[in-house]
């Protein structure tokens, strides 16, 4: 469903990226995705914009906020009350990194981590309830987790928001809430650093993601790895913006 205005607790809701250079970061995906970028002018919201596909809210953006906080995409996972979220996390294992606090009139949040380290904020929305176009061309599509604890990720994630983790034919194992997949997982083999942490990665889907690369490449953006063939006739590529910050791409080819 590419148009959302709500998220049940448990789903991943929005993405956003903290950068050393928002109005560079602002240029360079508006120009990528066909995204504008709308800057909140509240002294208050600290330069946080919104980018939008087609009017529609698909990710953030903002200054980083913590100090010694590389760029990056964060992913955050909707909850009906952030307080009692970040006390589940913190008896399941994990760390309450920042809050729970008030953004402004758009919600409640913290950022957390789990066992491994992996950092995911939660969110529970107000005004704001997350992306409101998703899963098609233009807007974010997908979230995993690159993990070096499979065994700890699964058992914090399944306390904490009653996720379950499934093995697709297609798809391998993925997190899933209900009946529906929600995110991937993926043990951190020897193709990570020692030095790479775990870390929630963020895809967005393209029409083409080969010529999505070559135009990153060619705007200041670095490639992370080979295009990937998918299921579905799909293709995949990891970059890093230009400040530094890494995400992805997917496309599929349209049903002939």
């Amino acid at each position: 469903m590419p148009i959302r205005d709500s998220y049940e607790p448990g789903r991943p809701c929005w993405v956003d990226l903290g950068t050393t250079d928002p109005a560079g970061a602002r240029s360079f995906y508006n120009e990528l995705f066909g995204w504008t970028a709308d800057v909140d002018p509240r002294p208050e919201a600290g330069g946080y914009a919104l980018f939008r596909y087609g009017g529609h809210a698909v990710a953030g953006c903002g200054p980083i906020m913590m100090e010694g906080m590389p760029p990056v995409w964060g992913t955050y996972i909707a909850t009906a009350d952030a307080d009692a979220t970040a006390a589940a996390v913190t008896g399941h294992g994990g760390t309450v990194l920042a809050g729970p606090m008030d953004v402004l009139d758009a919600g409640r949040m913290a950022f957390v981590a789990g066992p491994d380290g992996a950092a995911v904020g939660v969110w529970q929305a107000k005004a704001h309830v997350g992306a409101t176009f998703v899963t098609e061309p233009g807007g974010w599509s997908w979230n995993q987790l690159a993990t070096r604890d499979k065994a700890a990720s699964e058992a914090f994630y399944t306390s904490v928001f009653g996720w379950t983790l499934r093995d697709h034919p297609e798809w391998g194992e993925h997190w899933a809430l209900g009946d529906g997949e929600i995110a991937g997982v993926m043990e951190m083999g020897a193709e990570f650093p020692p030095q790479v942490p775990p870390h929630w990665q963020v895809v967005f889907m393209v029409t083409d993601a080969d010529a999505t690369m070559a135009k990153a490449q060619g705007m200041g953006a670095s490639a992370h790895g080979p295009m990937m063939d998918m299921p579905m006739s799909g293709r995949m590529g990891a970059l890093a913006d230009p400040q530094g910050a890494q995400f992805g791409v997917v496309s599929f080819a349209a049903p002939g």
